[in-house]
């Protein structure tokens, strides 16, 4: 039953990443060798790994055993070579195939000796990403109450130098305006298909939304309704959120009056949400009320491919684009929160994020971008300060 729900838990993972092959490819090697570890020599499911787990998986990736590695990079099926069976199932588990692979030197094979597998600096940097991104993703689900790989330890044991996006998980204002720009111009070009991409990408950063905020959960549907003005003209958006707790965060005027009556007209409706109104928040392009957190995430996965292809072909720099590459739906969450952070009371993030302590917030968003603490020290010199 474990294995089962683990499964459909990572099949779901990687449907947001099917547009890309090469993406897809690369997670699902790094979830596929979880979810077996975690069976195989664990012994345990997916959904109950602690931190513990986590730090000896990451050993596990660094030097695996010799009966999981590969001489050779094989296909995890063959086809079924039996008459009898191949009409049903044309295709079997290859018995060859490893998790891991190293092909051997020249020199070593023709000696047949034994060469030791050794994950880079890299690899491991991407292990510890693509797992901490599919917690994450278990997380925005509820299906586990905490992401073990964000809890490790002395993370450069096992990783070197982590990379700015793992520990930050926020996009740079240069690749917000890309994506942003991204997503209206798919719109503009696509309306039937895009209209809503960006009405879903305005509203999760607007309102640091997870995407269960968004599409809702097994006892509520949002809808327009949830969108509700108090007495002095204040837009709030009204929310089921973790653990089923009611919530409401403030809406800012710009969001009201540039995405919301925008998508609002696209759908034929009056401008602004009429009380108790029960027009679906979102609907599938054929009309049917709801959309999948799998059909979001993929939805939103475009528009971060098309705008860092847009950077590309404008000569952007490596470095200007690299986060961009791991970005998923759960980052336009943190990015947003990072930009406001310096305009707004920690408390007042702290309510609209809906952190339990404010310490959280305190701690997570109240610091300074990159950019901005590079930029506060560039220019000063050894002796002059003017």
């Amino acid at each position: 039953m474990c294995a089962s729900a683990g499964y459909r838990a990572v099949r779901s993972f990687l449907r947001a990443y099917e547009g890309s092959e090469q993406t897809f490819n690369s997670y699902r090697t790094h979830v596929e060798r979880l979810l077996l570890w975690a069976l195989i020599v664990r012994h345990k499911s997916i959904f109950t790994l602690k931190r513990q787990d986590a730090e000896a998986y990451l050993q596990f990736c660094r030097n695996p055993p010799t009966n999981w590695i590969g001489s050779v990079t094989r296909g995890r099926f063959i086809a079924n070579k039996d008459a009898e069976t191949a009409v049903v199932y044309p295709v079997v588990p290859n018995p060859k195939w490893k998790p891991f692979s190293q092909k051997l030197s020249a020199l070593n094979a023709q000696a047949d000796a034994v060469q030791v597998y050794a994950a880079s600096k890299g690899t491991m940097n991407q292990i510890f990403s693509v797992c901490s991104s599919f917690y994450e993703f278990l997380a925005e689900d509820n299906l586990v109450s905490l992401n073990p790989f964000r809890l490790v330890k002395n993370k450069r044991d096992f990783t070197g130098n982590l990379t700015a996006e793992a520990q930050n998980r926020a996009l740079t204002p240069l690749q917000w305006d890309y994506v942003l720009e991204t997503a209206e111009s798919m719109a503009s070009a696509e309306p039937l298909r895009h209209e809503r991409t960006l009405f879903i990408l305005a509203t999760l950063f607007a309102m640091y939304l997870r995407i269960s905020d968004l599409v809702g959960r097994s006892n509520w549907e949002p809808c327009m309704g949830d969108f509700r003005q108090d007495p002095e003209g204040n837009w709030w958006y009204h929310v089921i959120g973790k653990g089923n707790k009611p919530g409401k965060i403030a809406v800012r005027d710009e969001y009201v009056d540039r995405y919301l009556r925008r998508y609002r007209t696209f759908l034929g409706l009056p401008n602004l949400p009429a009380e108790k109104e029960r027009t679906p928040l979102l609907t599938t392009l054929e009309g049917r009320a709801g959309l999948s957190g799998r059909q979001v995430r993929t939805l939103l996965q475009s528009v971060f491919d098309n705008a860092l292809a847009k950077m590309k072909a404008e000569g952007r720099e490596a470095y200007e684009m690299n986060s961009l590459r791991s970005a998923s739906a759960h980052w336009l969450r943190h990015t947003s929160a990072t930009f406001d952070a310096p305009f707004r009371k920690a408390k007042d993030l702290q309510l609209d994020l809906r952190h339990s302590n404010l310490s959280t917030t305190q701690d997570t968003y109240y610091h300074s971008h990159d950019q901005e603490r590079m930029h506060s020290i560039k220019r000063l010199g050894m002796r002059e300060r003017d």
